[in-house]
Formats: structure tokens, C-alpha cells, sequence
């Protein structure tokens, strides 16, 4: 009986430290949208990559989050949807396949999020996550978002997606 009184006892200071050490980290989400402008008349194939300049607004997402750059431990892109915003009736069919890279500069592009295979008949598609560490470019003032993709089908029309990124940061709290 006194083995059983010390482990419960034991366990439940485990418990205790864990708890204590978990409520010290602060989880937030940023999110962010984008518009995407395709321009009619693209030929089937690879599509010329395009940059978007996305500023970050972190020092103040940090703040609005108890929490600044310095005490961010982990971002990682928790979701990427691309949505058609006009025209309403244009879905996805034109599109084979896409990535998304995430730079500050020329030399450290990463992989953000990727879908091939993009399925037919849909005017929303979920991109797949790299689950590379983006502690850096959130970190940063602005990132560039460069779009690389394959096009099924002659695009007849100008097409306005919008991008809807969405990231998980885990921080210390001021």
C-alpha cells in the first residue's frame, strides 16, 4: 500500500512540473490572406513563377499575443488554402499542379506548401504543408511568396484567387 500511495504521489508531482512547464508556452495561430491574379491565355505547361511581398505586422501579432520575436520557439504553416474570387462560376480545372516556396531574400527559399494532382471541378483546394521551421520569415519585416505551377488547360479568362495561409506559432509569454 505505502508503494502505491508513493507512486500516485510521485505521479502526480510529474504532473505538476509538466502542467507548470506547459502553461509557461503560448500557442497562436497568424493568419493571412493574398490575392492571386492569373492572367488569361497562359499556355498549357509550366507557369513563369510570380512573387507576391507579404509585410508581416509580427512585432505587433507578438504583442497582441502577450509574446515578441526574441521568445518565438516554433512556427510551422498549419493550413494554405487557395479559393477562386472571380469569376464565381471558374473552378480549379485549369490547374495540374502547384507549389508555393517562402523566402526573405534570394538565398533561403523554402517549400511553404505544394498540391499535384489538383483535382478537377472544385474552386477551393487545400495545399499540402512543407512542415519546414518558418520561425524566420514571420520573424522577418516582409516575406515573398513565389508561385510555381503546371497548367492543364488553356485559362480563357483572367482568374483572382485568393491564398489563406494560416500559422502555428508557440512562443514564452512576456
Amino acid at each position: 500500500m505505502k508503494k502505491i500511495l508513493f507512486l500516485v504521489s510521485l505521479l502526480a508531482l510529474f504532473c505538476t512540473v509538466a502542467c507548470d512547464k506547459i502553461d509557461k508556452l503560448l500557442t497562436f495561430y497568424i493568419e493571412d490572406s493574398q490575392s492571386i491574379k492569373v492572367g488569361a491565355n497562359f499556355p498549357v505547361g509550366q507557369m513563369p513563377a510570380f512573387l507576391i511581398d507579404v509585410p508581416t505586422r509580427s512585432d505587433e501579432t507578438f504583442s497582441n499575443n502577450h509574446t515578441r520575436a526574441d521568445l518565438v520557439k516554433n512556427v510551422t504553416l498549419n493550413k494554405l488554402t487557395i479559393d477562386i474570387a472571380d469569376p464565381k462560376e471558374e473552378n480549379f480545372d485549369f490547374l495540374k499542379s502547384i507549389e508555393i516556396y517562402i523566402s526573405t531574400n534570394s538565398n533561403d527559399q523554402v517549400l511553404l506548401a505544394a498540391l499535384d494532382n489538383v483535382p478537377t471541378g472544385v474552386s477551393s483546394i487545400e495545399l499540402k504543408p512543407s512542415g519546414q521551421q518558418l520561425d524566420s520569415y514571420i520573424k522577418a519585416e516582409k516575406y515573398t511568396l513565389t508561385t510555381k505551377a503546371v497548367i492543364r488547360k488553356v485559362i480563357s479568362r483572367d482568374i483572382t484567387m485568393t491564398a489563406k495561409s494560416r500559422f502555428k506559432v508557440t512562443a514564452d509569454p512576456l
